[in-house]
């Protein structure tokens, strides 16, 4: 009996153990069932973390050698959880929840699989809506490893054929980084530094001295020069690429330190999509918003509220003081840990930094400012920018003029412009407009209030009233009026509006609501055959049209089809 006792707790511990290590065989099957979402060699044209205009990549994209249609695979075992439909953004989008806690987002594809194509359509003819959301219930559409789901494309805000590929952790939908996820990408190529600069603040505009490079070696670039004397951060232009692409993409991890002390760190692995709202403090806004180059800024601004950098660690700002001999040392790695260094040789000395000067009036980011005119006023609240600036706002006769966009706003300010006096129609077709960078006025979106018109803004620039008196234009394309379309698969026509855009459409095949499928990027107009079936040989299809200020324009042509 007292054998007995002793034997017990050790078979217990025994099969506590052996269950530990079958989870921990079950679990690293599953870590390592990962299946590419593309049948094709995986080539990067974007990287995670990136920084792109107004926001950090939050996944992969992966080429899709020009093409669209190749053959889109869930990554793993799971259900899908979203659906979206968008001519904007991610475009045609799924979402896969799998059983590890993670998400995988499957970005501007052309269309879905079958079974999922079929489950959309029935929603879309529900809702007659081409764009739309869909949340899943667990049990609704299960998905294996592997399995086709979709095919690459080119829908919504993409600007070539890609697949945009994401991890997430499903509770919070926090971005990670996927090419953790994904077996094979060749690179062997470390990141490339074009330019070096120095800044004596932490501000978006702060004043700048660059310093040019010499490369020593396949992995080291090196400057030396003098530097005033006071707080200083590092900026630089740089990118880096993948074998067999060549797409400049982000880098993955940095350090920055001085006299081997380190000063400032990050690290890409995960994000936080509200991590995009200080975006702009991480570049220097002033050269981006002129010349479209990419300075990126290696230090803390105070606003900064950036999930992947360690509020405890060094900000990134170095002391350099007047005759002493500093180095600073940049470390900068891929994915793959191929790594790039920056050593800079420095003596401070007395000179001051010029402060920059700026026109109009200074506003202090922790004050509101109204400023107001015959016939228009801006408001900006308290903080709606990051730092002090210098803002110039005037009234030019028919144009409110707002500074330069050269500094970036934390939050919208208001614009209020008095509707002109008119006839009904002229007031009916006027709109609020900014005026774009071919200098042309473009569309903006305000609401009339007590003979104003009212909107907000994050875009600083001209503002202008103008008019929309054209209707939108609908063409065929692949047929003609009255014509036999029995073997044909789909009708294609284009719509255009040649000024303030598309608003909405609705299309109809004999008083039934049908799905047109709209691509702006070509202006087209898409309904397939198959979606609904007629009994009748002569059809009437009607597309009604409206532009973004109420100019109406009626398509309808008649064709045949053998009934099936």
């Amino acid at each position: 009996m007292h054998r007995t006792k002793q034997t017990l707790p050790n078979l217990k511990r025994f099969y506590n153990i052996l269950f530990f290590l079958f989870n921990l065989s079950v679990f690293g099957q599953n870590e390592f069932s990962w299946v590419p979402p593309l049948d094709i060699p995986i080539q990067l044209s974007g990287t995670f973390g990136e920084l792109r205009n107004n926001h950090f990549h939050a996944g992969i994209d992966i080429r899709t050698q020009g093409r669209q249609g190749l053959k889109v695979r869930s990554v793993q075992d799971g259900r899908i959880s979203r659906i979206r439909v968008s001519v904007s953004g991610y475009g045609k989008a799924l979402y896969v929840e799998h059983r590890n806690g993670t998400t995988s987002v499957y970005a501007h594809l052309k269309k879905f699989a079958p079974k999922i194509e079929d489950y959309v359509k029935e929603k879309q003819y529900q809702k007659e809506t081409f764009q739309i959301q869909l949340f899943l219930k667990k049990d609704e559409l299960s998905i294996e490893a592997g399995e086709i789901i979709g095919f690459s494309g080119n829908t919504g805000g993409s600007y070539g054929p890609h697949l945009h590929f994401e991890m997430r952790e499903t509770k919070g939908q926090f971005p990670i980084n996927a090419m953790r996820y994904l077996m094979v990408i060749e690179d062997t190529q470390r990141p490339q530094v074009q330019n070096f600069y120095l800044y004596s603040g932490t501000q978006p505009n702060s004043n700048k001295k660059e310093f040019p490079l010499v490369k020593k070696n396949d992995s080291t670039y090196v400057t030396t020069g003098v530097i005033p004397s006071g707080r200083v951060n590092v900026g630089l232009r740089l990118f880096d690429r993948q074998n067999l692409s060549y797409n400049k993409n982000g880098i993955y991890s940095t350090s920055v330190r001085l006299n081997g002390i380190e000063q400032f760190k990050y690290t890409m692995d995960r994000i936080s999509f509200n991590d995009s709202k200080y975006i702009n403090l991480m570049i220097d806004y002033e050269v981006f918003s002129k010349n479209k180059r990419r300075i990126q800024r290696f230090v803390s601004h105070s606003k900064q509220k950036f999930s992947f950098l360690n509020e405890t660690s060094p900000q990134g700002e170095m002391l350099i003081e007047p005759g002493k001999s500093y180095q600073i040392l940049i470390e900068l790695n891929d994915y793959k840990q191929n790594t790039t260094y920056v050593e800079a040789y420095l003596t401070g000395t007395n000179e001051v930094t010029p402060s920059k000067k700026g026109l109009g009036n200074s506003l202090n980011p922790t004050q509101d400012y109204f400023f107001e005119f015959d016939d228009k006023s801006v408001y900006f609240p308290e903080e709606s920018f990051f730092d002090q600036v210098n803002m110039l706002v005037e009234d030019r006769g028919d144009t409110l003029h707002i500074s330069q966009n050269w500094a970036p706003l934390q939050k919208p300010f208001e614009i209020k412009y008095k509707v002109p006096a008119g006839d009904s129609l002229t007031l009916a077709q006027s709109f609020l407009a900014i005026i774009n960078k071919k200098g042309k006025p473009s569309f903006f979106t305000a609401s009339k209030k007590e003979g104003f018109w009212e909107a907000k803004s994050k875009a600083l620039g001209d503002y202008v009233v103008s008019r929309d008196s054209i209707a939108p234009e609908i063409k065929a394309v692949n047929f003609k009026n009255k014509q036999w379309l029995s073997n044909y698969s789909f009708l294609r026509l284009k719509i255009t509006d040649d000024y303030s855009g598309i608003k909405k459409y609705r299309g109809t095949i004999n008083g039934k609501w049908i799905l047109l499928e709209h691509e702006p990027k070509n202006n087209s107009l898409i309904y397939k055959f198959n979606d609904v079936k007629f009994k009748e040989a002569l059809h009437q299809l009607t597309i009604e049209a409206e532009d973004q200020v109420g100019n109406k324009t009626v398509f309808k042509r008649d064709f045949y089809r053998k009934p099936k």
